[in-house]
């Protein structure tokens, strides 16, 4: 880990190869068809829409991403052989501290990332039966105590 830095749009093309990564890795629930539907929108909408930040070592490689609008966590994605190095501690913090972010959404199918949120301090303020896609990938709406927002 060096420094976190504002993602550049000289940065999506990465960005996404490593959401595609991340994604592959941790959200063994989606079928390969949803990751695919995906990949377009990620690269082309989702990254321009939120503050974007990127952890990057000393030769300038991004470890991971962080995505904040107003105050939810709206992605955050690491390398999967990076996964466990404290990146995500660090972007999530980054998050919090730097970007105002209190409340996220996790697929409740990715109970790796519900353990992460919970032990960064978020806790369930509620469930969605369908993702943001409108497909039945149940989302839980979590928050730092004391700031809960309503769901997205």
């Amino acid at each position: 880990m060096t420094g976190i830095r504002a993602a550049l749009p000289a940065d999506y093309d990465a960005l996404t190869e490593l959401w595609d990564a991340s994604v592959r890795a941790t959200h063994d629930f989606l079928p390969e068809h949803a990751i695919q539907a995906l990949h377009p929108l990620v690269r082309e909408v989702y990254l321009a829409a939120v503050d974007l930040h990127v952890l990057c070592d000393a030769r300038g490689r991004i470890g991971g991403f962080v995505g904040v609008a107003g105050h939810r966590v709206e992605m955050l994605f690491i390398h999967p052989q990076l996964r466990g190095t404290g990146i995500g501690s660090a972007l999530l913090r980054h998050a919090i501290d730097t970007l105002g972010a209190t409340a996220l959404d996790v697929n409740e199918q990715n109970p790796q990332a519900v353990g992460f949120y919970q032990h960064q301090g978020f806790v369930v303020t509620g469930r969605s039966p369908l993702d943001a896609q409108g497909q039945p990938y149940p989302l839980l709406h979590m928050a730092l105590p004391g700031t809960a927002l309503p769901p997205s």
